[in-house]
């Protein structure tokens, strides 16, 4: 019996937690375009610190993010991930580690995968970034046909596709892209921020359109309260593709603040406090190997269907960084958020299992 024993109490403890009632209201999805997993885990790739990615002071960018082991640089980068994230929350998609996440749509790159993440399903036949308003349904619709939600659902994002991608015509659903600047006034479709009543992260100089959709963002949360909401950023993707390698670690450690800010706002916040589940995640990776590579991604380069994914919040389990495991994709995130929020996403196309070390 004594042998036993462990076992038992450990399948006690599953059902026990698997049975409690879920302590999030709120979930926010921000995703982050382009974004590779090797820098996530890894810190600075060194292969492209050299005066063709890199067209600041070199030395200076190796003292800030670069370190002698991985674990040293990635903290450097991205310090909120690996000090609060990785302690109290579930990282996954280290491949160095055996966690695998990929997307399974055959494109590998932004619109299919952003449709992805949200259907719940991979949809082939979308095959354009300039593809028009997405024709399946997803979480939006799901969501804001679910009682408690009506106009508690927003969505922001620096690439102007994301109406089309969410279909925003058809749900309702308020997305606010191509914000307008003035001095200090910011306006976008019919809401104008003249007095800000919220702060954010000194901005750098690269991060600045994604600065302003991120401080667009927190202040609608603050005045609004969505309990539904999608933050897009894409100037990882932007630089990436540029090949401005110092311009795209910049960019990952200005969002790394962004995140860190976002949940310390969630955390003060009485109405998102310890009921708000926060994920992180991106739509798509990069190529790796050889050195022009990191730059590109799409259906001719392999290891763009690798991604990652990050969650903290009052239901998430303090995994921190997953080793092996089972292999997750894109298309679980959608059903994910459902069963955070209490419910269990259907439509009338497939739609992937929640990933079940977030959420039972």
């Amino acid at each position: 019996m004594k042998k036993f024993l462990p076992a038992l109490l450990l399948f006690i403890s599953i059902c026990a937690y698997a049975q409690q009632p879920l302590k999030t209201e709120n979930v926010i999805l921000v995703t982050w375009d382009g974004y590779r997993w090797q820098e996530l885990f890894g810190g600075v790739d060194k292969m492209w610190m050299t005066d063709k990615f890199v067209k600041s002071d070199i030395d200076k960018l190796k003292s800030k993010y670069a370190a002698a082991t991985r674990e040293e640089s990635r903290r450097k980068l991205m310090p909120f991930f690996w000090d609060t994230i990785a302690a109290k929350g579930t990282l996954i998609g280290n491949r160095w580690k055996g966690s695998k996440m990929r997307v399974t749509n055959i494109h590998k790159f932004s619109y299919p995968g952003y449709s992805e993440i949200f259907c719940g399903h991979a949809f082939n036949s979308i095959n354009s970034n300039e593809y028009p308003n997405n024709p399946h349904n997803n979480i939006f619709d799901f969501v804001a046909a679910q009682k408690g939600f009506e106009g508690k659902i927003a969505a922001f994002g620096t690439w102007d596709a994301f109406p089309r991608i969410i279909n925003s015509d058809r749900n309702k659903v308020p997305v606010f892209v191509n914000f307008k600047k003035e001095n200090n006034v910011v306006t976008c479709g019919t809401e104008s921020y003249k007095e800000w009543q919220t702060t954010r992260p000194a901005v750098n100089p690269f991060a600045e359109t994604d600065s302003m959709t991120y401080h667009f963002a927190k202040e609608y949360l603050h005045r609004n309260h969505p309990r539904f909401a999608f933050i897009g950023f894409d100037e990882t993707d932007h630089f990436g593709h540029g090949g401005q390698y110092d311009a795209y670690l910049e960019t990952a450690a200005m969002e790394d603040r962004f995140i860190a800010d976002l949940w310390a706002f969630i955390q003060s916040d009485p109405q998102y406090k310890d009921k708000t589940t926060l994920i992180i995640t991106c739509d798509h990776g990069r190529g790796n190997k050889r050195p022009a590579m990191w730059r590109h991604h799409g259906q001719v380069i392999a290891t763009a269907h690798n991604i990652w994914l990050a969650a903290i919040g009052p239901d998430v389990p303090a995994n921190g960084e997953v080793k092996g495991g089972k292999k997750y994709t894109q298309s679980q995130i959608a059903q994910t958020i459902a069963r955070l929020l209490g419910t269990t996403y259907t439509d009338n196309h497939p739609v992937a299992k929640a990933i079940d070390i977030l959420v039972k």
